[in-house]
Parts: structure tokens; C-alpha cells; sequence
């Protein structure tokens, strides 16, 4: 017995009758070979069709009809994620329904809560028999651990019972160039600011000072520039005490402003120092007047806020300025836990072409000790030794005292938090985790991007199959010009440029100046940054991109200065942020290509239009006289005074104009104004903010 089961066969099967003799044709479309002479009758074949298969001809009104085509919706069932040996109480899990339930799908062949389904097929018969898909991933492992035993997380506020004097900390803020590290030097005798660049502070420094009163107090200098603004409003949250420096001369600025709503969100006490009091320039009680008006009332006004007024330099009323720190300090009572594991702030970090990396930190719990474990972020560190900001080797460091630490593997970024782990086991499971974290943050951002990009190509997919549907198309014609098959190349302008600084926070402070920059004439590209010397890997970086190497207080050694003069790289040395900017424009300038600018010469008023005979032609000519400026003949025809043929007309001087095209017609009171053309250089408009 042959059954027909598509189009195909039966083609074939009339094909075989049209050339066999012994056929027979029986009811319900069952066709019979009769046996041949010699044949036995088990040779005999039925073979069978079915009406359904049979094509009706059409109707000439069903021809007349558009195409169109009709897609068969197929009912898709769920897709369940299946995995290799899953066991029957798996199974009902993910299928969310209970074990009787599936063992009904395997019509009782598998037996067992937790037997393993080994053979696939009988899996994926028992999926569809529940009106589901199946696909085959990896086994789903639960993990038991919780995000608190991965990462490393600071411990609970102490008790007040367990905290432990400290000293205070104190930063120093205000506007650029009002004296703030010339304070600090005046309370500790040194001259930080002889070593300082174009004089303003462009780091974080963090020292500890003994005040006359034997008071210990850890003081933070933070930059007063415009650019160094995340630098201070770390200073500011890191902070116990904010004493805010205002020049007598200058009064309240634009940095004091900011400085001041900085302690305001970081909810510290101000303590005033109005600084250059020796000044001929000098009017404190202007300075009063103008901190009240942003909301610093101090006790002369009927505040609560003590203004001291001093000169940092003549060291005047130092003295008085420390006592009010130390009162201040003594009100607040500020306490640490010594014991524990350790829990300290980046304040900034840097490579030293010795020593290598260090971090600069301030510890706020627990004691810090050669050779314990840190890490900060997603970077790693075993204490191998510790600095004061004189370079003297600590045995320890306890909370409220700052210290610069060696042994990091990875530079930490300022502002981090430090905390102290076990062992390096567990730092890298940390930091591992840290990094996965991270990665997956990132993932959901690109899959909200990417969910949002697949739903509009779905809409348009369902527009174009909507709109092929209607013509009965089963293909449309692509609309509009045919897409170019290269992208065409982007013929602006563009410095490539490559940043080296000598520490993270400043670093960072560069780099959020030049994200400012938005010309679009000349395009930025910054190819590198980091913290360190220049090394050959960014020479050949450079010159790979042919860009400029702008260094910042680092230095280059001659080996490979030599390099990058053999390899035609520039390398230019700054150590003046508002000066790198200066460069910067200035290297963008000579990129890019001088502009054709416009310039007007002069001006005439046409008093008359005469004509005059050129051969059979009549031509116009202006009769003018200059009112502004002068007149050059250039592109003119003829320009004559009197009946001179001259080359320029001065103001005053009245002159006959023929225009190469002979078809403009004056009229009396019409303007005429002659430009020059001249080749300019391109000027960047950019600005910093300062």
C-alpha cells in the first residue's frame, strides 16, 4: 500500500499512470495496478490520493482578483530553558507545576523526584505534550552566597563609648591667589608656596601640623582654581572644620561662592580668616558685608560665625587664628575607633619614577600598620611602607592623620574609600566582584539601548510587512536613493593629543576642562591619559596617531626625548593648568586653515550715470564721489578721475566706476561699496570657564 502524501507524489503517481497499461481507477481516488501476466496478487499496489490535494481551476472572477498574500499564523508555545540530566523535580519547577503533573508528560516511563531524564528525545516529546518549547542551556547553579560576603563593605557607626580623641580636620578653601597656602605655611614654617607653579595650588595636600598650644591638627589644602572644583568638594566632605580664606582686597569671589555652598551640602562648621589685612587695598568690613550676602553672618554682624582678621604673610594674628580652630575643635569632639580593620579616603594619588605608585590617604577608623591588606575599588594594595608629608617613615597611623602609602598595585582614583580585608585572597575576590558588578551595570545600560533600537526596527518591520500585505508584494522595492556603499571620509580638522599628568586629582581636573570644549570647526581627540613619565609605549602611541604629548609636572628623560624627536612627536612641558589650556588653542589655531575674511575699503555715492560709446555698444558709467574710506580698481573695468585712468580714489575725490558687466544701471543715491579680501588665521572659541 503507497499513501500519497503531497503534490510531489502525486505528479509522480500521474505521471506513472499515463505510461502503465494495467490500471485500474476505483472509487474514493484509489488507483489499482492490475497484476501483470506472471505476477502473483501480493504484487498488486493500491495506491491512494486524497481529494484535498486535487487544484481546482479558477473562476475568471477569481483571476480578475489582486494577489495577495495570506500568512498562516502558526501558534508558538512558551520556550522553557532545559538543561542536560535534569531531574523530575527540576522539571516541575521550571515548569512551574507539580510532580504529578509531569510525570503524566512522560506517560509514567520515568520514575523518581529526583531521577536524571537522560534521553533528550523522550525530554523533548514530554515538553511539547505540555503545549511548550524547549531549548538547551548549561545547568542554572544557585549561588548561596550574599553581596555582603563578596565585596567589602565598612563596618557600623562605633559607640560613643568606643571612640577615642583625634585630631580635627581641617581644610583650608577659598578663591585662587587669596593666600590660603602661604596660611599653611605660616602655621607650620615652611614655603610650599616658593615651589608652587604660576602661584596658585593645583594638589591636594594633606599634612598634619602642632599648633603653639600643643593642639595636633591634620590640615587639607585644596586648589583654589576654577578647574580643580571636584578636588575641593572632596575636601569638603572629607572635612571636620572649613576655614574659609577671603582676601581683605578682593572680598568674596567666584571659587568663595562655590566654596560656601560646598559646606553647606556637606553640613561642616566655617570658620572666616579675612587674609590680607596689611594690604593698602584692604576694607574687612566690605569682606562682612559681602559674605552676608551669601549667607555667612559672622559675630560682628550678630552671627555665629568667627571671622578672624589676619595676614598670612606678616603673620598677624596667628595666633588667634589657632585658638579658634582649637575651641572649635574642642566643641565638635570629634572621636575615632583606633581598633579594627582600617577605613581611610583617597586624597590623591601619583607615580614616582622610584618608588612607584603612592596614594596619599587620610585614615578615619581602625590604625594603619605595615604590611595589612587595602583595597579601593578595583585596585589592591599591601602596605610596604609609610610617609609623613616630610618623608619621614611611620610605624603607624592612626585615625585623623594622613600618610602617603606605597605599595599599590593599580593607582587608586582620589576620593576612593580604603578599606582593610584579611588577605589577598580575598581582595582579589573583592575586586572580582567589584569588576562583575561594574560589568553588569554597564550591560543594562547597553540592553535599555538596545531593547529601545529593536523596538523601533519593529515598528518599521511591521509598517513594511503591513504596507506588503495590502499590495500583495511579497517583496518591496526599496525607497530612495541607494545608500552610498562606503562612508564618506570626515575631512574636519582634528588635534589628536595624548595627556600625561603627575597626579590622579589633577589629572582628573584636566580632563574635565577639556570636556568643555565644543568647537565644531576643529575636533578634539584625546588619544591617551595617564598618571606618570612619559614612556616609550606612549611615544609610539603618538606617533602611531600623530599626535601632540602635553605633559603636566612630569618630566621626559633624554633617551626618550631623543625617541620622539626621531619619530617627529612633539612633546610640550606645562605645569600651569590656565598655561596648557593656552597651548592647546594654540595648536588648534595652526591646525587649522586660514579663513578668507571680508573687509570694507570704502564707500562712494553715485551722483550721476552717464553714457558712454564702446564700439557699437552703449555702456553705463557711475559718476561718484567717495564718502568713506578709499577705493581700489581691482575688479573694475575702468575707474578714472577727470580723464585720468587711476588705481585708487581717496574720500572726497569724486571718480567715473565702469563695471565689467555692462548690464548694471545706476541710479542717482545708489551706495557702492568696494571690499578687500584677506586670509586670516582661524581663532578657536573656546572657553575653560576661567
Amino acid at each position: 500500500m503507497i499513501c500519497i502524501n503531497s503534490v510531489a507524489q502525486l505528479r509522480i503517481i500521474k505521471k506513472f499512470v499515463f505510461h502503465t497499461k494495467n490500471i485500474a481507477l476505483c472509487k474514493n481516488h484509489v488507483l489499482r495496478i492490475l497484476p501483470s501476466a506472471g505476477a502473483s496478487y501480493n504484487s498488486v499496489c493500491g495506491l491512494h490520493s486524497c481529494p484535498i490535494l486535487l487544484k481546482r481551476r479558477k473562476t475568471m472572477e477569481e483571476r480578475k482578483l489582486p494577489k495577495a498574500y495570506e500568512v498562516n499564523q502558526k501558534s508558538k508555545g512558551e520556550i522553557v530553558d532545559i538543561w542536560r540530566n535534569i531531574t523530575m523535580a527540576e522539571l516541575a519547577n521550571v515548569l512551574q507545576k507539580d510532580l504529578d503533573y509531569v510525570n503524566d508528560l512522560f506517560l509514567g516511563k520515568v520514575q523518581g523526584k529526583h531521577t536524571p531524564i537522560t534521553d533528550i528525545k523522550e525530554l523533548h516529546n514530554a515538553i511539547r505534550r505540555s503545549g511548550r518549547r524547549m531549548r538547551i542551556i548549561g545547568k542554572v547553579v544557585e549561588t548561596k552566597e550574599k553581596t555582603e560576603e563578596k565585596d567589602a563593605l565598612p563596618r557600623p557607626p562605633a559607640q560613643k563609648s568606643e571612640l577615642k580623641p583625634r585630631p580635627p580636620i581641617i581644610t583650608v578653601m577659598g578663591h585662587v591667589d587669596h593666600g590660603k597656602t602661604t596660611l599653611l605655611d605660616s602655621l607650620r614654617n615652611s614655603r610650599v608656596v616658593d615651589q608652587e607653579f604660576g602661584g596658585i595650588t593645583q594638589h591636594v595636600g594633606a599634612f598634619s601640623v602642632k599648633l603653639e598650644s600643643g593642639a595636633e591638627v591634620t590640615f587639607l589644602d585644596t586648589p583654589g582654581h576654577a578647574a580643580f572644583s571636584a578636588m575641593r568638594a572632596r575636601g569638603a566632605n572629607l572635612t571636620d572644620i572649613i576655614v574659609l580664606v577671603v582676601a581683605a582686597d578682593d572680598g568674596v569671589m567666584e571659587q568663595t561662592v562655590e566654596c560656601i555652598k560646598m559646606a553647606k551640602n556637606a553640613h561642616v562648621p566655617i570658620l572666616v580668616a579675612i587674609n590680607k589685612i596689611d594690604s593698602p587695598k584692604a576694607d574687612t568690613e566690605n569682606a562682612e558685608q559681602m559674605l552676608l550676602q551669601h549667607g555667612i553672618q559672622v559675630e560682628r554682624l550678630g552671627g555665629d560665625i568667627q571671622a578672624i582678621h589676619i595676614s598670612a604673610l606678616k603673620k598677624i594674628n596667628l595666633d588667634q587664628l589657632t585658638e579658634a580652630l582649637a575651641l572649635q575643635a574642642e566643641l565638635l569632639e570629634v572621636g575615632s575607633d583606633p581598633t579594627g580593620p582600617v577605613e581611610a579616603v583617597v586624597v590623591d594619588s601619583r607615580i614616582d619614577p622610584h618608588r612607584g605608585r603612592l596614594c596619599t590617604m587620610v585614615v578615619q577608623r581602625g590604625t594603619l600598620k605595615k604590611g595589612i591588606v587595602l583595597v579601593a575599588d578595583t585596585v589592591m594594595a599591601k602596605v610596604r611602607l609609610m610617609r609623613d608629608a616630610q618623608g619621614h617613615l611611620l610605624s603607624e597611623v592612626k585615625p585623623g592623620y594622613p600618610a602617603e602609602v606605597e605599595g599599590w598595585r593599580e593607582l587608586p582614583s582620589a576620593g576612593e574609600l580604603v578599606l582593610q580585608v584579611e588577605s589577598e585572597k580575598r581582595a582579589k575576590a573583592v575586586i572580582k566582584f567589584r569588576e562583575d558588578q561594574k560589568e553588569m551595570e554597564k550591560q543594562e545600560v547597553d540592553k535599555v539601548a538596545i531593547l529601545a533600537k529593536a523596538e523601533q526596527h519593529q515598528l518599521l518591520y511591521k509598517e513594511r510587512l503591513e504596507l506588503r500585505r495590502r499590495s500583495g508584494r511579497f517583496r518591496l522595492r526599496n525607497q530612495g536613493p541607494r545608500k552610498p556603499e562606503s562612508t564618506p571620509q570626515d575631512d574636519t580638522p582634528t588635534l589628536h593629543l595624548l595627556i600625561k599628568s603627575d597626579v590622579d586629582g589633577t589629572l582628573e581636573a584636566i580632563l574635565e576642562t577639556l570636556s568643555t570644549y565644543n568647537y565644531p570647526e576643529c575636533q578634539m581627540d584625546i588619544v591617551s591619559y595617564g598618571v606618570g613619565a612619559v614612556t616609550e609605549n606612549d611615544i609610539e602611541l603618538a606617533a602611531t596617531f600623530k599626535a601632540i604629548i602635553y605633559t603636566f609636572n612630569v618630566t621626559c628623560p633624554p633617551t626618550l626625548q631623543q625617541k620622539a624627536e626621531a619619530e617627529s612627536v612633539q612633546i610640550k612641558h606645562l605645569n600651569v593648568i590656565y598655561k596648557l589650556v593656552d597651548t592647546i588653542k594654540e595648536d588648534m589655531n595652526s591646525t587649522l586653515p586660514p579663513k578668507q575674511v571680508e573687509s570694507l575699503l570704502g564707500e562712494a555715492k553715485v551722483l550721476q550715470q552717464f553714457f558712454i560709446n564702446e564700439g557699437r555698444k552703449s555702456v553705463p558709467i557711475a559718476g561718484c564721489r567717495c564718502e568713506k574710506g578709499i577705493l581700489k580698481k581691482s575688479t573694475l573695468s575702468s575707474m578714472r578721475h577727470l580723464k585720468n585712468e587711476v588705481d585708487v580714489i581717496k574720500a572726497g575725490t569724486e571718480c567715473g566706476l565702469q563695471f565689467i558687466d555692462k548690464s548694471i544701471i545706476f541710479e542717482v543715491g545708489d551706495v557702492i561699496k568696494c571690499y578687500e579680501y584677506k586670509m586670516e588665521p582661524h581663532i578657536v572659541q573656546w572657553d575653560p570657564g576661567f
